[in-house]
């Protein structure tokens, strides 16, 4: 187990930090572990476009997407790749205004005998989530962590204390919560995301359709 906390994470604030679009914008993280960009791609029922070097190419190939839509497009640009976590591989997808990490229905299908966590943020408005999937069941999930739900709601009671998150009550005024998460995330998968893995990752790139809007 990884001793992470949100003092690990600092950098996502930096004024050059490449992850700054994302919170500005609006993103989804999500870590699934021992599958491929491939299968998760054909899970999301997306088509590949191709691949691109770096977090700026992705956040490039993003915003040419959104510019070459005549309306609000029906779907969005996710890059995937592989990164060596605790004892396993994992796949990280990370995609800008777009929902790949919280459709219920898609995570659950990939977490499917796996494991899958993902946190995300709709940019501007105050709305930052974070889920847990073990084996198709959404374990724990929260928006902030003292109101939990899930299947295990208090499973992750002791990681959120250990980083910073408060599950009784009000959290530390002084704590960086978003930080926080990516602690809780590395606690779960043992994958740390630095600056250097985003700059430097081979993205697989997708168009990733919206999940339909429920009648």
């Amino acid at each position: 187990m990884t001793t992470a906390t949100a003092t690990d994470y600092g950098w996502i604030r930096s004024p050059s930090s490449p992850f700054r679009y994302a919170l500005e914008c609006g993103y989804s993280l999500t870590l699934v572990r021992d599958t491929t960009p491939d299968e998760l791609f054909r899970v999301a029922e997306a088509e590949q476009t191709g691949s691109c070097r770096g977090l700026a190419e992705l956040v490039e190939r993003s915003q040419e997407f959104l510019y070459e839509c005549a309306d609000w497009p029906e779907s969005f640009i996710a890059g995937a790749f592989v990164v060596r976590g605790r004892e396993a591989d994992w796949t990280l997808a990370l995609e800008f205004g777009g929902d790949l990490g919280t459709r219920p229905e898609l995570l659950e299908a990939l977490s499917a005998g796996t494991r899958a966590v993902s946190h995300s943020s709709n940019g501007g408005k105050p709305m930052h989530f974070f889920n847990w999937y073990e084996d198709g069941s959404l374990r724990t999930t929260f928006e902030s962590a003292a109101f939990r739900t899930g299947s295990t709601p208090d499973e992750l009671n002791a990681l959120l204390r250990e980083v910073g998150l408060n599950p009784d009550g009000d959290p530390d005024p002084l704590l960086d919560r978003k930080a926080a998460v990516f602690a809780l995330t590395e606690r779960l998968t043992g994958v740390r995301v630095t600056e250097a893995l985003l700059t430097g990752a081979e993205f697989r790139t997708a168009e990733v359709p919206e999940a339909p809007v429920p009648e």
